[in-house]
Order: structure tokens, then sequence, then C-alpha cells
């Protein structure tokens, strides 16, 4: 079993786990927990000063949403006239995708006006948590304080 364990770079299977074992390890349950939070907190106050705005559809010129329809509706009249056609199935499959590519495609996102202060919390609290969570999980030997 030793073997298997060098070969896999898992660390030795604990005897006794108990819930404060995050991920494999000997303790980190408190240092988790705060960094998931954190992380959380970070993440949302920094989401919450992102503006997500659509504008006009432009594929190949303005207001061009209807030739995005085209493979989508050769798809369905494919698989009307056969239903076990490649290619109906193809077009239908790719032209929703094709559909949602273009509304990615025309998004503009933008991060509203703060204080430096207040971006500099919010990243320290989304990074700093991800660090917590990273000392928490990793395999050490002997955990200090």
């Amino acid at each position: 079993m030793a073997v298997l364990h060098r070969f896999l770079w898992y660390p030795p299977p604990m005897e006794n786990r108990s819930i404060t074992d995050v991920g494999g390890t000997p303790g980190g349950f408190g240092t988790f927990v705060m960094g998931f939070i954190m992380s959380c907190v970070g993440a949302y106050l920094l989401m919450n000063q992102v503006s997500v705005v659509g504008s006009y559809w432009s594929f190949y010129g303005a207001n061009t949403f209807g030739i995005t329809l085209i493979p989508l509706l050769f798809g369905v009249g494919l698989l009307f006239w056969n239903g076990r056609s490649k290619i109906g199935w193809l077009l239908l499959i790719a032209g929703p995708l094709f559909i949602l590519a273009g509304i990615i495609a025309n998004m503009h996102i933008y991060f509203q006006p703060t204080t430096l202060f207040n971006t500099i919390v919010m990243l320290v609290l989304l990074v700093g948590g991800l660090g917590l969570i990273a000392r928490a999980v990793s395999h050490t030997s002997a955990k200090t304080p």
C-alpha cells in the first residue's frame, strides 16, 4: 500500500480521522471556514461592483440577429424531413450554441467606479481567503498556529 501512495502522490491515510481534518490533512477546519467566508465576502463585494450591459447584435452589420437563426432553422427543417439526419442534428445543436456565443460576445462588462480603499479591501478578502483555504488543505507534517 505504501508503494501505491508513492506513485500517486497521495499522503498516507490517517488512522483516526475527525471532522476537523480538512482535505485529509490534520486540523485546519477553522482556517478553512474562515478562508471560505473571506473568499465569499470578497467575491460578493467584487461582483457587486461589476455592471453587465447588453449591446446591439452585430454580425457582419447592424441588426443582423436573424442571420444567426438560419443554422437552427435549417437543422429543424432537415430533421422534419429525415429524423436521422446527422447534419440536421449538428445544425440543431450548433444553432443555439451560435446564438449563445453571439449573446455573450455582445455583452459589455464594466467595473463601476469605487474608491481605492474599497477595491483593496475586496481583493484582500478574496485572495486572502483563497490563501487560507490553500493553507488549510495543504499537507504538512505539523500544523503551526
